[in-house]
């Protein structure tokens, strides 16, 4: 039995973008979220460009390959400053093999111990059950229920709210 390959997480830098746009053009990675497919490397470019301090984009990276992604984002108004929301993906051929975990341990990490996050939130499809069940893994409840949330794929799709705390 051989020995998975060792997950790195790190920051993602302007040279993951072209690998980064591979990962969510993949068609199960680009369905969790929402994002479009047939996304260009220019597009997401620009928008990594547009990244300011209250932004953090982690990648995992696996045999030198980047494999999936994080994004942690702050909100910037006084009065929500102590929360901030979260996306990732992971690449269709790695799903399922440790790289979400290592992702959402990374964030919770950064978020609660160095950004002073006191509530972490997502929305996530009501069909993506592995998701659901990391988030859960992870301490996040569900809150709410958001009927025809998104556009996906040729129909409207639910979204669940959940939220994690920190004591």
């Amino acid at each position: 039995m051989s020995q998975p390959p060792e997950i790195v997480i790190r920051a993602m830098e302007p040279g993951d973008v072209p690998q980064m746009t591979e990962v969510m053009n993949q068609p199960r990675a680009v369905w969790g979220t929402l994002q479009t497919p047939l996304t260009s490397v220019e597009m997401r470019q620009k928008r990594f460009d547009a990244t300011d301090h209250n932004n953090r984009a982690l990648v995992a990276e696996t045999d030198g390959r980047v494999v999936g992604s994080i994004g942690l984002h702050r909100e910037p108004w006084h009065r929500r400053i102590h929360t901030a929301s979260l996306g990732m993906a992971v690449h269709d051929a790695y799903a399922g093999r440790g790289v979400g975990t290592a992702l959402m341990a990374a964030v919770v990490d950064l978020a609660e111990r160095w950004w002073n996050i006191k509530r972490l939130e997502l929305s996530v499809y009501a069909d993506n059950q592995r998701a659901i069940a990391l988030y859960e893994r992870f301490g996040f409840e569900r809150e709410g229920l958001h009927r025809a949330y998104a556009w996906r794929d040729g129909a409207y799709v639910d979204s669940i709210s959940m939220a994690r705390l920190s004591l």
